[in-house]
């Protein structure tokens, strides 16, 4: 137990470290959701509605929720380029070399993210009154439990695409290519509803659609309505757990193949 815990525990704090030394990264995972959510909440709010939410929620009130996913994603994106740094500077080889299995690696780097993006997404979570949601000591618990599994299989997706790149610009292509795309169409800015059929099955798909999906539930618990027109909870536990397993599995098999680029 000692062998699997100690360089896990390891590998994941340095994560933190190295973030808390890095303040541009705090300020970029956070006030880059918040720029977001004020300018296109402040302009969608008065010719938007969001089909299927109650009357009179405010565009900004439906677009906190998919805030909190993008905060997720940021950190995500941030945390598994350093795979690459860690290429560049040699630490990635000596890691390599130690007596501890890939998945080992992987499950440290993994949680490193995990915790920093739950770390971001609660402390966005002092914004809700601003959106016009009442929390509750069981509706932050329950969008904290949503949030370390959507971020851990989302952390595990970007070390499955850093890990074999060896230019921080290459990785930087591959997320705009893959990460926006999918929160863009996971209902943080608009529903499934009323879209083009291949839009919606787009977005039935795509796993995010579901972190999206069971946050909004967890952030109006006292009021499921306000939820809207979305996956249920249930569905959207089944769908973020198997994509956080399946993610830490490629993960996993791309860090143990033996050639490096």
């Amino acid at each position: 137990m000692t062998t699997l815990v100690l360089p896990v525990a390891s590998l994941c704090w340095r994560e933190v470290i190295r973030f808390c030394r890095q303040r541009s990264r705090l300020t970029g995972a956070l006030l880059q959701p918040l720029v977001f959510w004020i300018l296109l909440g402040a302009g969608f709010s008065a010719s938007f509605h969001p089909p299927g939410t109650p009357d009179g929620m405010a565009y900004g009130q439906y677009f906190y929720p998919g805030i909190i996913a993008m905060v997720i994603l940021f950190t995500a994106i941030f945390s598994t380029i350093s795979v690459v740094d860690d290429r560049q500077h040699g630490f990635l080889q000596g890691v390599l070399v130690a007596p501890i299995s890939r998945a080992t690696i992987i499950l440290g780097q993994a949680l490193g993210g995990t915790t920093l993006a739950l770390a971001q997404a609660l402390l966005f979570l002092v914004l809700a009154p601003l959106a016009g949601i009442s929390l509750t000591a069981a509706s932050i618990v329950r969008v904290g439990v949503v949030a370390i599994v959507v971020a851990f299989g989302l952390v595990n997706l970007g070390l499955f695409i850093a890990w074999r790149l060896d230019s921080t610009q290459g990785f930087h292509a591959i997320m705009n290519l893959i990460l926006l795309p999918m929160w863009f169409l996971s209902g943080a800015l608009f529903p499934a509803t009323k879209t083009p059929i291949i839009v919606e099955w787009i977005m039935r798909v795509n796993p995010l659609t579901y972190g999206v999906a069971a946050i909004r539930h967890s952030l109006y618990l006292g009021n499921p309505e306000a939820a809207g027109q979305v996956p249920p909870l249930s569905l959207s536990l089944v769908v973020i757990l198997g994509f956080a397993v399946v993610s830490f599995i490629a993960a996993t098999w791309m860090a143990s193949r033996k050639e490096l680029p």
